[in-house]
């Protein structure tokens, strides 16, 4: 019941509002006709003074009142034709329409697509029932770690969805946070360690290969880990060992691996050695060379932002020349949500699609890192 109450009182304030411009007739047509009404009718009074004291004759009088009579009546017809004229109806259907159809059409727009059954839901009672919004589950978990900044659970469980949600920076201590207090695992490690290069573009910088390393000694057949250490050596520079991790890495891949495909196209790549063609596709394709990661790893973080920018500029630029590149489109994509320009991320996606169908292999994996960083995949096809 104090729901209908409060968006009455807000309904009449509105119209009330939208009102007070329409009750204001405009002051000539007020003026003009009513003026000379009572002009006329002074006049009368004043003929009837002058004949009563003499200043005029009765034939005289009489004239003057008849003639006075005739002005009056036409200024009294002008009087009532400019009350009724087309603007002051104009007026009058727009007051009606303010308090009478305005109302009713909210009313019957708020019955069709409204709750009026649901009762209030403070956020306080949002976060504790939060269903399938994202952004509350997140602001629950906040809000738990907040008082309980100790709950290792709480950082394990938050970590990947800051991840997903192209929150990087956060990912990065949610998963710091979880190995203090949980200790290490291969899961946390991995993500830490992979959060840590999409901060960098792309770049395996060295503590992000410290917990690789430690990933892979807990779990020998990591391939997470191994091939992002096989990445690290291909961005040193170090082409024969690169080849050889990766290759080592196929060879070891079960059948049907979603990444099987990204780790040939790198093994393709390095196939010429250094100094060859292949040798020099990473640098064509805009991958981070040796001398990027070494300065990436003595920047600031805000200097370290510019070049990841101007990086990504570069890449984008040798995209358009080839689009062939689905190494680079992945690496764009997922930059850009590291850059927080998200439109981009999308644009960057549907362009990919272009190139490698959805229903191909690479296709997909490009559907999959759309999912995994909320990136939607509208305009595709899918």
């Amino acid at each position: 019941m104090l729901f209908w109450i409060l968006v009455a009182i807000l309904t009449a304030a509105v119209a009330a509002v939208l009102l007070l411009p329409l009750l204001r007739r405009p002051a000539a047509a007020a003026d003009d006709a009513s003026h000379d009404v009572e002009v006329y009718r002074d006049q009368l009074e004043e003929l009837e003074r002058d004949e009563a004291t003499g200043l005029i004759g009765a034939h005289e009088a009489e004239l003057a009142r008849a003639e006075v009579a005739r002005r009056l009546i036409a200024a009294s017809k002008a009087e009532a034709k400019g009350r009724a004229s087309p603007a002051e109806r104009r007026n009058r259907l727009a007051q009606a329409f303010v308090i009478v159809v305005l109302p009713a059409i909210g009313l019957c727009l708020y019955i069709a697509t409204g709750r009026p059954d649901l009762p209030a839901q403070p956020l306080a009672e949002r976060l504790a029932n939060p269903g399938n919004d994202i952004s509350i589950l997140i602001a629950r978990a906040e809000t738990h770690l907040a008082r309980n900044p100790d709950d290792g659970a709480g950082w394990d469980l938050l970590a990947p969805i800051y991840y997903r949600s192209g929150r990087m920076e956060d990912a990065a201590n949610a998963f710091a946070q979880a190995i203090r207090i949980l200790g290490p695992n291969t899961e946390r490690l991995d993500g830490h360690a992979e959060t840590l290069i999409a901060l960098a573009n792309g770049i395996v910088t060295t503590e992000a290969r410290k917990q690789l390393e430690q990933s892979l000694a807990l779990k020998a057949d990591n391939a997470r880990a191994k091939f992002y250490l096989a990445l690290a050596l291909e961005q040193e520079g170090r082409k024969p060992e690169a080849r050889a991790a990766f290759e080592a890495l196929a060879k070891e891949a079960p059948a049907g691996a979603p990444w099987l495909p990204l780790v040939n196209q790198h093994i393709a790549g390095l196939a010429d050695g250094p100094g060859g063609e292949g040798g020099e596709t990473a640098g064509q394709l805009g991958n981070p060379t040796a001398g990027d990661v070494a300065a990436a790893e003595d920047l600031s973080a805000g200097d370290r932002q510019q070049m990841i920018a101007g990086m990504v500029e570069g890449l984008a630029a040798k995209l358009e020349e080839n689009p062939d590149n689905f190494e680079g489109w992945m690496r764009i994509i997922r930059s850009y949500v590291v850059l927080d320009q998200r439109p981009k991320a999308q644009a960057a996606l549907q362009a990919a699609l272009k190139t490698f169908p959805a229903d191909s292999e690479n296709g997909k994996q490009l559907l999959a890192l759309a999912r995994d960083l909320s990136i939607s995949a509208e305009g595709s096809g899918q």
